[in-house]
């Protein structure tokens, strides 16, 4: 009874974290990792259960969004492209450097993030093509291999930089910017940074098999919403989400900052 239990609190939470994930862009880990955590995995096992787990947010979300058909290919290939080295090199070092400062500063800057889109109240409403030029698109990708490195390295929040950077720099509403955020990242920066920590730790495996059915169905449920109520609410779903993670992180960074000095 206490395996059936614990198989469907696994389920809820991956369910509901990967729900609002798919909605906003980003943020899984916020409640999946310290759950994990809670349960009693060690960090380094934590964090490559939930990695592996992450990747089927891009599965789910793939699969409803490609239904829309409204892709731009060669903007996918150029976010690969620059991302994945990212991804990386973000995943082959993170076990080995201290955390602390690092997750204090990037819950600064997430939480700055969703309060920039508070402000801008027009901020990816309506799409316009931006930066598309030579300049733009070097600054662009160098901006994708540092959030890549970050996507690899860290355990939430970085497909919400991403989606917001898309919106910024490249002019995509919240709602265009999620569907490149949750298949490409969810789905291949996620892939790329499971693979290169697994070969460094080994997850929970008896744990993959119901977060993955959860994170594929809350995935979907995620996007289906996204989609049909359109921009206004994902850009909500994305400033509460990225504020949250940034609070978190800020917290989770103060604590290791504590504990190490």
């Amino acid at each position: 009874m206490d395996i059936l239990l614990e198989q469907a609190a696994l389920l809820v939470l991956s369910l509901f974290a990967n729900g609002l994930s798919a909605m906003a862009g980003g943020g899984a880990g916020l409640l999946q990792l310290p759950v994990l955590l809670f349960l009693g995995l060690s960090f380094s096992t934590a964090l490559a259960t939930h990695k592996i787990a992450s990747v089927a947010l891009g599965i789910g979300a793939t699969i409803r969004h490609w239904r829309e058909g409204k892709l731009d290919y060669r903007f996918c290939g150029y976010i690969l492209l620059c991302g994945l080295p990212g991804v990386v090199l973000g995943a082959d070092i993170i076990l080995k450097i201290p955390e602390g400062w690092t997750i204090f500063s990037l819950g600064i800057l997430t939480s700055g993030l969703g309060l920039y889109s508070v402000v801008k109240k027009s901020l990816g409403m309506a799409s316009e093509t931006l930066n598309r030029d030579k300049k733009g698109l070097i600054i662009g990708g160098l901006v994708l291999f540092i959030i890549g490195a970050l996507n690899g390295s860290l355990t939430s929040g970085t497909g919400l930089f991403v989606t917001l950077w898309l919106v910024r720099w490249f002019g995509l509403d919240y709602k265009t910017a999620v569907t490149y955020v949750l298949i490409l990242v969810g789905l291949f920066w996620n892939s790329t940074g499971a693979f290169t920590i697994a070969l460094q730790q080994e997850p929970r495996w008896d744990w993959l098999p119901v977060l993955l059915v959860g994170a594929t169905l809350g995935s979907y449920l995620g996007a289906h919403i996204a989609i049909t109520k359109g921009n206004k609410l994902v850009k909500r779903a994305f400033e509460s989400l990225t504020i949250l993670v940034g609070i978190k992180l800020i917290y989770d960074g103060w604590i290791i900052l504590m504990t190490v000095g």
